[in-house]
């Protein structure tokens, strides 16, 4: 693929994205210091992008295909250019087989977000102290990344459902680029806890309903575009940690829900991806002052990396910081997890400069 866009990148990249690209290979480690250099000091910005272009090709497909991410990220109206001028591209009347979801400037007018988040349970030892910061990040992310937040507080597992329901029928889900759902509660290994939940008595939602709710045949709206869950809660009662201490510290509890969902992935459930907080039959953790640390880390990978990363490696930098932070007690190590991805393309969610 690279090779039949060469000649094109080489007479139309301008000088600025050849040196963002160069900055971004760097980063990916596609490119070391010396060979940045070399191609650098090349005077021409065709000879810049022809060392850059033949020195990726000549690493191989995966570099390849980091430049030609980063390519269409960068410059995506070139890309599909290049795509269409060098035989790579559809049938006329077709859309370019891009290798990132689409984004616009008007599907970012059109973003909308679902947030659940229980707090206060019928049975008063069950409340969350420490949730209404998640909620309160967690909206301002969402709201930071262009999405109408819809939200629910203290739902039962009943009204959770009804509210992803009509959540499913948003009318701006038809011009959205993708959804946000993120619930917070506790719950077991494949269902969240409702407000009203008791032992004898459960009040669950099960995860399976999320996806039902918002797949392909339960809402075509959405077909082709990226839905990202976030579930905040234990998978079960045992630590994530090897090494555990017999006293956990006072400001951590426990939360609780979802699951490694074993069902098979249909085309009725294509473009998923999740992020639950813990591995399965494990617990995790909120602060009592600052909330869960999924939500805490969550946000702030986000705010640092969001511009340069697609939706998977910021779910795997999120991962990455809760293998490598130092303030978390080794006591409260938990990892989370990502699940059920059936997604076909990268998703950035501002891929480069955006045209209507």
């Amino acid at each position: 693929m690279l090779r039949k866009l060469r000649s094109g990148f080489i007479d139309s990249v301008s000088k600025e994205v050849v040196l963002q690209l160069l900055d971004n290979l760097l980063d990916k480690e596609v490119l070391n210091l010396e060979e940045l250099e070399t191609i650098n000091i090349k005077i021409t910005t065709a000879n810049k992008a022809r060392d850059l272009i033949d020195t990726v090709m000549s690493k191989g497909d995966e570099a390849s295909n980091i430049l030609i991410l980063h390519l269409q990220k960068r410059e995506p109206g070139l890309y599909e250019h290049l795509c269409q001028t060098c035989g790579s591209a559809a049938k006329p009347g077709e859309p370019v087989n891009l290798p990132i979801y689409p984004v616009t400037s008007n599907s970012i007018k059109n973003r909308v977000a679902l947030l659940i988040t229980n707090i206060t349970f019928a049975d008063e030892k069950n409340n969350r102290r420490g949730a209404e910061k998640d909620e309160e990040n967690m909206k301002e992310l969402l709201s930071t990344l262009g999405y109408e937040v819809v939200k629910h507080t203290n739902l039962t597992a009943k009204k959770m459902e009804d509210a992803l329901v009509e959540f499913s029928k948003h009318p701006k889900l038809k011009e959205t680029d993708s959804v946000f759902v993120v619930i917070m509660s506790h719950g077991k290994l494949g269902a969240v806890h409702g407000v009203n939940y008791e032992p004898n008595e459960p009040d669950e939602l099960r995860v399976d309903k999320i996806y039902d709710k918002l797949n392909a045949e339960n809402c075509p709206a959405l077909v082709n575009k990226p839905k990202i869950i976030i579930i905040q809660a234990c998978r079960g009662k045992e630590r994530g940690s090897v090494c555990m201490s017999d006293i956990v510290k006072a400001d951590a509890v426990h939360c609780g829900v979802t699951k490694e969902d074993v069902s098979r992935f249909t085309h009725k459930e294509m473009d998923f991806i999740s992020l639950l907080s813990s591995t399965p039959h494990t617990v995790s953790y909120r602060n009592k002052s600052q909330g869960s640390y999924l939500i805490q880390f969550t946000v702030d990978v986000f705010k640092t990396n969001v511009l340069e990363d697609h939706i998977e490696d910021l779910f795997r930098k999120v991962m990455k910081k809760f293998k490598e932070e130092k303030e978390l007690p080794d006591h409260l190590r938990q990892m989370p997890t990502k699940d059920r991805c059936t997604l076909t393309q990268h998703f950035f969610l501002f891929p480069g400069d955006l045209k209507q």
